[in-house]
């Protein structure tokens, strides 16, 4: 599901709401859980899951095309870990 499909589905559940607010919301929720990653905290959302940031260490990676060794920097990542509710549908599917 895309972000747009995501906004219209809840266009078309909440008649009382305009699309721009909906959008405007949808924006404003992905926009904080952005903003509190990249400052290095965690986002808990009950039921749902979590979202945070893991570092990764430097390592050693090759070079697909001529087989050297190459050096990987250190990075951060996102991890998404999901909520009990979202692994109970995910076993019954």
């Amino acid at each position: 599901m895309t972000k747009s499909q995501l906004i219209e589905k809840i266009v078309a559940e909440n008649p009382n709401l305009t699309k721009k607010d909906i959008e405007y919301i949808v924006n404003n929720v992905f926009s904080n859980i952005k903003d509190a990653l990249g400052n290095g905290d965690k986002v808990e959302i009950r039921g749902f899951g979590s979202f945070k940031v893991r570092d990764k260490k430097s390592k050693i990676g090759r070079n697909p095309k001529t087989g050297e060794q190459v050096k990987v920097p250190p990075k951060k990542v996102p991890y998404f870990k999901p909520g009990k509710e979202i692994k109970e549908t995910l076993l019954k599917s």
